[in-house]
């Protein structure tokens, strides 16, 4: 199993199913791996820690590259392949739309924004809970 910490304003998202992606930066840490239990968390290593869902699965782990231009996010590429709909694409990540995604990219990873960045993006399965609503 690996696990995951978000941010507070990703706990909705996530539990409503609308947040069903995380891009992370490929470090010392092994990340999930397609078929394992995925833990998603907020407020990981603090005395607020709080699991954000049961255990659920990944089902997929691709590179990742995203590429800014004036600060705001011009190109996403997985697995080599160009994403057309940035918007729909910063809503599985938990943003209102690709102007949101590229406001946190600014605020957060102000370094990448000029640079670019490569990393893995990791999928898991809607909640159960959110699929039977839905269907």
């Amino acid at each position: 199993m690996v696990a995951y910490s978000f941010q507070p304003r990703f706990i909705e998202p996530i539990r409503q199913g609308f947040k069903t992606q995380t891009i992370r930066a490929i470090g010392q840490r092994r990340h999930a791996r397609p078929g394992e239990l995925l833990q998603l968390y907020s407020g990981m290593r603090t005395r607020h820690c709080e699991r954000i869902l049961p255990d659920t699965p990944c089902l997929e782990v691709m590179q990742v590259e995203i590429q800014f231009r004036a600060g705001e996010i011009a190109r996403i590429v997985t697995d080599g392949a160009p994403i057309r709909d940035l918007d729909a694409f910063a809503l599985r990540d938990g943003f209102a739309d690709a102007v949101d995604m590229s406001a946190f990219w600014r605020d957060h990873h102000p370094q990448v924004t000029s640079a670019g960045f490569n990393g893995v993006l990791i999928e898991w399965a809607r909640p159960a809970e959110t699929m039977q609503v839905a269907a």
